[in-house]
This record gives C-alpha cells, structure tokens and sequence, in this order.
C-alpha cells in the first residue's frame, strides 16, 4: 500500500466511511482500471490535475468521459485552464504514482470540482498507486470532500 492509499484510508477511517479496497494487476488508464475491475465507466473516479490561472486544481470525472477545459474555465471563472505538467503537479502529490492520483486534492492542497455527470451511487478510483483502488459511497465522498460541482466534460 502507498502512503497515498494510507492517507485516504486513514482519513476515511477517521471519518468513520466504510469502504472496500481492492488489488488488481497494473493498470494505467481510468478505463482500463474500470474494465479490470469490473465497473462500469460512469462509477470510476478519475482525478485530473488542472492549472487555472496558474493555480492547480484536481478535477474529477467519470473513466468514460474526458475533462473540456473550456467548461472547466466556464465554471471555475479562470482565464486559463490547461492539464498541469509532470513537474506541476508530481510535487503536489508526492506520495502518489503519477497517474494514480486519487479524487481527494483537498488532502494535497487543491480545490476538488467534481463533474456534474458523475452520478453513481457509489464511486471506484486509483489508491495513489496502479494496482489498488478504494470502492465508496459517493455521498460519503461529497461530504468529506465537499467539491464543487459544475458541467466539466
């Protein structure tokens, strides 16, 4: 387990959430995860790193549909967004495999926006790493997180 996977595990248990993890061999897209694991797209959470107005935000979204930076700019009143670089955003998000980040920027600093289309009752997203994902409920996410919500794909 990551020290990622350790800080969300370690925040949900102090929250008293139930949840369920689970290992899985590597698997490096949001959709791919999704497959290996045996969701559907729309209940996998993947967790985009933006730079809006040079700031960064964690945008997040369902595995089957791609974040739209002119919606996300839409919603957050930003001039600029554009997806943060490796070196942007690995620093912020230290503990994490790049790629595996989980939907929880409010644990490294990062203001959440969470897509309108995410809809699941429960979600499924990467534990920081590629071969370990959290299962939970989705009002248990929003309540912890308390992301924005708004149109970003």
């Amino acid at each position: 387990m990551t020290k990622a996977a350790e800080k969300v595990r370690s925040l949900l248990d102090q929250a008293g959430v139930g949840y369920t993890t689970e290992r899985h061999r590597p698997a490096y897209t949001a959709q791919e995860v999704a497959a290996v694991e045996h969701v559907p797209g729309r209940m996998f959470a993947k967790a985009v790193v933006l730079m809006a107005d040079g700031s960064p935000l964690m945008a997040v979204t369902t595995a089957n549909r791609r974040i739209d930076l002119d919606a996300v700019k839409t919603a957050t009143g930003a001039s600029s967004v554009r997806l943060a670089t490796e070196s942007e955003f690995a620093p912020l998000c230290p503990d994490c495999e790049r790629g595996a980040e989980p939907p929880f920027g409010n644990v490294y600093g990062m203001p959440v926006w969470l897509d309108e289309a995410f809809d699941a009752e429960e979600m499924v997203f990467n534990a920081g790493n590629h071969v370990e994902t959290i299962r939970m409920k989705t009002a248990d996410y929003l309540r912890l997180v308390q992301p924005k919500r708004a149109k970003l794909s």
